[in-house]
């Protein structure tokens, strides 16, 4: 789509798409509920099963899948930028293994930690995963090369993944415990656990579309944004600690929820090209759209049970993936 008028009009069908997906999202499931009952839910609330699982349940996931779809795609843009590699996703920073070892860690260590802790320890597992990355890359001495961020990324996660099956080889009662959250899920997540993240990453995806200018700038090749006046190397930590946010609060909150980062900014520029001042609202629009249709797919695809919404992600992005690789290969 090449005029700005199209995109606009675009934009905001994908919105009114995400709008009914909201919707379905809160009514939809084992126990049939109607939209009248989500009105009195807020308006004449009562203990009956209707509006409590829309209070306890319906309501928290949707907004949960709303936050993690935008942030994970909009991470998978910066980082897909930063590493001028189109397979690229957050995954590739270590934020994924490093939150979860963390996350590993904190059940072993203090089984009886509260939520919300386990939460902050497994953010803090994405950040020290990454400073990790960052130093390895190079960004101590001031130059971070794209390979460079590649290798020390996988070296990482191998680090981090290895550390972790020691651990739930050691304890297999933490093992069950944190399978399910290794699959990546917004079900049976409360929103407390989202509303100590949200400022932070509303802010983040704020700050990477206000980077849009710069984005740009340095799509076009290190050598040419340095010719250009772009100090890139500031650029490069601004992204990283955007990807942190953005990637690591969504892993800390739902799991890790593979290929949506991957998968959306390419779905993004064929829609809209590579300008990205279109590219971030429509990867967060998209990115939304993917994670709540998942979602309430995985509510009914082995009815009356539910699956990970992050084996369905999985599901649907893998020919996908398959997709990149082999046009990479081509190319």
């Amino acid at each position: 789509m090449k005029t700005n008028k199209g995109k606009i009009f675009l934009l905001i069908a994908l919105i009114l798409i995400l709008t009914l997906l909201l919707i379905q999202s809160v009514l939809l499931g084992y126990i049939k509920t109607s939209f009248e009952d989500f009105i009195n839910t807020y308006k004449n609330y009562s203990n009956i099963t209707e509006h409590i699982i829309i209070k306890s349940s319906r309501v928290p996931r949707t907004i949960i899948a709303l936050f993690v779809g935008a942030s994970l795609s909009v991470s998978g843009v910066l980082m897909q930028t930063l590493t001028k590699n189109p397979m690229a996703s957050p995954g590739l920073m270590g934020i994924n293994s490093g939150s979860a070892f963390f996350m590993v860690l904190t059940y072993s260590l203090l089984p009886s930690i509260s939520q919300n802790y386990i939460i902050l320890f497994s953010f803090l597992g994405a950040a020290i995963s990454v400073i990790l990355v960052y130093i390895l890359a190079g960004g101590i001495r001031g130059s971070i090369q794209t390979f460079d961020l590649t290798l020390a990324g996988a070296a990482v996660s191998a680090f981090f993944i290895s550390l972790m099956q020691i651990f739930l080889y050691k304890d297999q009662k933490t093992m069950e415990e944190i399978l399910y959250w290794l699959t990546g899920s917004v079900e049976g997540k409360s929103l407390d656990s989202l509303i100590k993240i949200a400022p932070l990453l509303l802010t983040a995806l704020l700050i990477s579309f206000l980077l849009s200018n710069k984005l740009n700038i340095l799509s076009l090749g290190e050598d040419t944004a340095k010719g250009l006046g772009l100090n890139t190397e500031v650029l490069k930590i601004q992204i990283i600690i955007l990807v942190v946010i953005l990637a690591g609060g969504s892993v800390s909150v739902a799991g890790p929820i593979g290929l949506i980062g991957l998968i959306i900014p390419h779905i993004t520029r064929s829609l809209v090209g590579s300008e990205f001042k279109w590219v971030i609202p429509y990867s967060m629009v998209l990115g939304a759209i993917l994670l709540l249709s998942a979602d309430i797919i995985s509510r009914f695809i082995i009815y009356p049970k539910e699956i990970p919404v992050g084996a369905i992600t999985a599901i649907l992005g893998t020919p996908f993936f398959i997709y990149l690789a082999r046009k990479a290969e081509n190319n």
